[in-house]
């Protein structure tokens, strides 16, 4: 049987928060749009990154806040461990429940949505195996690849197999009782962060001597020494060799670090190690779009390929900024161009805002003070710093209490706001209101002016000295 063939204005291959962004804002603008995904519709950030991996921290926070409470002067008694399992229950029935509403917001957008696997045969047309493995033709004037990214597992590590990623995280049905994470990055962190805080022994593992490497030295080096405060087991210039089952659900990570060799006996091992483009086969090389060294698709400001009708954004593209926010944004503005009669619409990829939902959160936006000296010279920054201790812990014991630590990057004689970093309670919520500062511009002379909210922990990035 020949395969069914469809037409339209715009195909999106990704459902993800992306695609379905496009795709929606494409056909306000009355484009005939029709949505291609594989999985589960919502893509990473729905089903196995941001949404579900929040509802976890949440957790984790309130396990925080539970002990903290007996400072507080709370009688509080422990009558059953954290249940993960009801817990993981309720969140996958959440994450199901968002599923079902991308698809409805697609519905009523007038979006055609379908489950399967494109493959490129040109550059207008596209092959769908459906879930029935039957086959579908869609031939389309525009086409969007939004496929995402996956987690990596290193093929060179001996038993690497025997780890879960970033996505198996989501779906351990029961809480380990002594885990290893390998990696650096915010997904390494922001669950070493999690598994800790819920009571499971933690070890982290980091290929150099600090954690989170794009971030500023501040935030670096103060994650890393309030982990170690919490009891987190870091190693660092570590390097895993190879990986055993020992038996009984237990495996054994052999690895060299700054000690010297060992072994550890662990429940779960997690590889957070980086993610790849989504591109196995898609058929890219087909029609000749360009990709790099990584395999990520190249792309120029305007979200285009090398291929004139054919664009890519989001985890896929070549851009570094893997945030959901940032491609929801980008996608919004490529359909804006292509469909809405924008000629310059397009995302700027400058002073995003982005957080590490660490314990305490940390987040950034601007430059980092290395980088802003390179860029303006020594000479020509100015850096403002504040270290407290929030209101908060003053009630707690000395050895539970923590400090905020807040970093603003100046330059030039103005002393514009190239950057502005911060690490502490409510590090997330703080940021989105002075990534709008930054964003539009504002000096030092600016966040002075503004009369602080007292007492707060932001009221001190207006008042340092």
């Amino acid at each position: 049987m020949a395969p069914i063939t469809k037409e339209c204005d715009y195909l999106v291959i990704g459902g993800g928060s992306a695609g379905v962004a496009s795709a929606r804002r494409a056909s306000q603008h009355g484009a005939k749009a029709i949505a291609i995904e594989s999985g589960r519709m919502g893509g990473t950030c729905v089903n196995v990154g941001c949404v579900p991996k929040k509802i976890t921290w949440n957790a984790a926070a309130l396990a925080e806040a539970l002990h903290d409470s007996k400072s507080y002067g709370f009688s509080l008694q422990e009558t059953a461990p954290f249940d993960w399992a009801t817990f993981a229950e309720k969140r996958a029935a959440y994450i199901k429940k968002l599923n079902g509403i991308y698809e409805r917001n697609l519905t009523n957008e007038k979006v055609e949505y379908i489950y399967g696997r494109a493959v490129f045969e040109d550059r207008h047309t596209v092959t769908v195996r459906l879930e029935d493995n039957s086959l579908q033709t869609i031939k389309a004037d525009k086409i969007l690849v939004a496929v995402g990214g996956h987690p990596n597992i290193p093929k060179e590590i001996p038993g690497a197999e025997l780890g879960i990623t970033s996505d198996g995280f989501f779906e351990l049905s029961k809480q380990p009782q002594k885990v290893a994470l390998v990696g650096a990055g915010y997904i390494a962190v922001e669950m070493a962060g999690m598994f800790n805080a819920l009571g499971s022994e933690t070890h982290l593992f980091i290929r150099h001597d600090k954690a989170l490497r794009a971030f500023d030295p501040l935030i670096q080096e103060k994650v890393m020494t309030e982990y170690r405060r919490q009891g987190m087991h870091i190693h660092t210039n570590s390097s895993p060799e190879k990986v055993e089952d020992i038996g009984g659900g237990t495996k054994r990570l052999h690895y060299k670090d700054a000690a010297g060799s060992g072994a550890l006996d662990i429940d779960t091992l997690l590889w957070a190690i980086g993610r790849a483009p989504e591109i196995e086969g898609l058929g890219l090389d087909r029609v000749g779009v360009k990709t790099n060294e990584k395999g990520h698709v190249v792309v120029d400001d305007y979200q285009n390929t090398n291929i004139d009708n054919i664009y890519a954004l989001g985890d896929v593209c070549d851009k570094g900024f893997e945030l959901t926010p940032v491609a929801i944004a980008a996608g919004r503005k490529l359909s804006d161009r292509v469909f809405g009669g924008q000629a310059n619409a397009h995302l700027e990829y400058s002073n995003i805002p982005s957080v590490v939902f660490a314990h305490p959160e940390a987040g950034t936006v601007g430059l980092t003070e290395p980088e802003a000296r390179q860029q303006f010279g020594d000479a020509n920054i100015k850096v403002y710093s504040s270290t407290f201790t929030d209101l908060y812990y003053t009630m707690l014991e000395q050895d539970a209490k923590t400090t905020a630590n807040y970093k603003l990057v100046c330059a030039g004689p103005e002393e514009k706001v190239v950057g502005l970093h911060i690490m502490g309670r409510g590090s997330a919520e703080i940021l989105q209101g002075f990534g709008v500062a930054v964003k539009m511009g504002a000096t030092k002379k600016d966040f002075d002016s503004c009369v602080a909210i007292h007492p707060t922990a932001a009221e001190e990035i207006v008042t340092m000295k």
